[in-house]
């Protein structure tokens, strides 16, 4: 398992067949910053969603993952689930703020 910040990255067997592909390579946004958790490079990688559920299945050799204020992480060949940290309150659950 990868951890960039508040978002974690897990290698799956295999993306849900219900899913669509999503071209944009943003896995997260920042609320805070405006900065974002997305691919170097989109074309070697495609994502796809399943209602709040993300997953990459990575195409070429790797792809890195960067940020503004993270060091950047290099995933290799292979299909991952991608979410984000939550917060726990008594009052509500909800995605920590990067």
């Amino acid at each position: 398992m990868w951890r960039h910040g508040d978002v974690f990255i897990a290698r799956v067997d295999v993306i849900p067949k219900q899913a669509f592909p999503r071209g944009d390579g943003i896995l997260a946004h920042g609320e805070v910053t405006g900065h974002s958790h997305r691919l170097e490079k989109p074309s070697a990688a495609e994502l796809w969603e399943l209602g709040e559920q993300l997953f990459l299945r990575v195409v070429a050799p790797s792809v890195r993952v960067v940020h503004e204020e993270h060091k950047p992480i290099i995933l290799p060949r292979g299909t991952y689930r991608v979410w984000q940290q939550r917060e726990y309150s008594p009052e509500a659950i909800r995605r920590v703020l990067d």
